[in-house]
């Protein structure tokens, strides 16, 4: 988590932000993190490292010095992530329309490719060959590709893929950028570059890896992808949705106009200085804006600055929002349940990540929803 935002769980309040201590890094029993010890755990058992082989691991991992941010939400995992099979003959194809094609919008994805390729067949977006088959579909994927999951990178290449083939096919196939791509380019950039992030001395090297950086996708990483992530825009409006990552009204520090905000977040990744981007990743990982009391003011906001008359995002998970995250003791071994998006602050905000990393489920939902 990064200064000013607040992890919220069931009967739990908000946290501000402080400099973590070492206790910080302890894992409950129902938590599993990406870290140096997860390896010798099981699908779905309890990770529990004793004192000394904790501190050995952290000592490995985090170099003395370090003062990293605390974990944004835990990735709360109940057994194995859900795998989705889709049945072919159930698949059915957008039909083809006079003018724009129908418009699908994609939760957070998180590594998960397996997930994702089963989730955009179902909706008859790609064939299963995994090309694209929607003619003049229009898919926006709203951000948060990598960290947590096993294939971050492949979901990249699989996005920008489908961009290629949409067009070509007369739709179109498009992306926001997501705190966790702003993270991973400050950890590419920046490693163990000091920043100042308000609560002391930070890193983006330490904060991508206690928020699921998976080696994996670091050693992958190539120009292509960071020159894409790069360019993505922060904010779009489509068919009356403002299309966004995060659900706070950081966005109106960056601008009145969406082409501004735009402008803004793209020019403060090409200055390249480590500050001012940690900036912008503290500023779009702030949440719950639209969930509690005055929500659907702070909805209002955004929507009277930038169009639109409902804002759909991902990042906060379904499951927290509605504080639905389980129990410790493990005894319900069944994941959380995500039929849909999440409509609520009186109606004008739709919650699109279904917490696949939670074993949820990965969202392709398409738009306007029928409500």
């Amino acid at each position: 988590m990064v200064e000013g935002s607040m992890t919220q769980g069931a009967g739990q309040g908000p946290e501000m932000e402080r400099t973590a201590t070492l206790r910080d890094f302890r894992v409950p029993a129902y938590v599993h993190e990406t870290g140096p010890y997860a390896d010798s755990a099981q699908p779905g058992e309890a990770v529990r490292p004793d004192e000394e082989a904790f501190e050995e691991a952290f000592d490995e991992v985090y170099p003395e010095g370090y003062t990293p941010t605390q974990r944004d939400l835990p990735v709360i995992r109940r057994g194995d992530t859900v795998q989705v099979a889709v049945d072919p003959a159930s698949v059915a194809a957008p039909q083809p329309t006079e003018g724009p094609g129908p418009l699908f919008v994609v939760g957070d994805v998180h590594g998960y490719l397996d997930e994702l390729v089963a989730a955009l067949r179902e909706k008859g977006l790609i064939d299963a060959a995994g090309s694209w088959c929607a003619g003049t579909a229009r898919l926006w994927f709203l951000g948060d590709f990598t960290d947590r999951g096993p294939d971050g990178i492949g979901v990249i290449d699989l996005v920008m893929r489908l961009s290629a083939e949409a067009a070509a096919a007369g739709g179109y196939c498009k992306a926001l950028m997501g705190n966790h791509e702003l993270l991973l380019l400050g950890a590419k950039r920046f490693g163990d570059t000091p920043v100042n992030s308000g609560a002391g001395t930070a890193t983006f090297q330490a904060a991508w890896l206690l928020n699921g950086g998976q080696k994996t996708d670091m050693d992958r990483l190539q120009d292509v992808h960071l020159q894409w992530m790069a360019r993505l825009d922060a904010m779009e409006q489509v068919d009356g949705h403002l299309l966004v990552h995060s659900d706070t009204t950081a966005y109106l520090d960056y601008g009145d106009s969406i082409e501004a905000v735009n402008d803004n977040v793209r020019e403060t990744l090409t200055r390249n200085d480590a500050d001012e981007v940690w900036d912008v990743f503290r500023k779009l990982t702030k949440r719950f804006s639209f969930r509690d009391e005055g929500g659907a003011e702070h909805v209002r906001s955004l929507l009277d600055m930038y169009g639109g008359t409902r804002i759909v995002h991902g990042h906060s998970p379904i499951p927290y929002l509605l504080g639905d995250v389980g129990s410790e003791d493990g005894e319900d071994s069944a994941g959380p349940v995500v039929e849909g998006p999440h409509v609520y602050a009186e109606g004008l905000a739709i919650a699109m990540d279904g917490g696949v990393t939670m074993a949820g489920k990965l969202l392709v939902q398409q738009l306007p929803l029928d409500i």
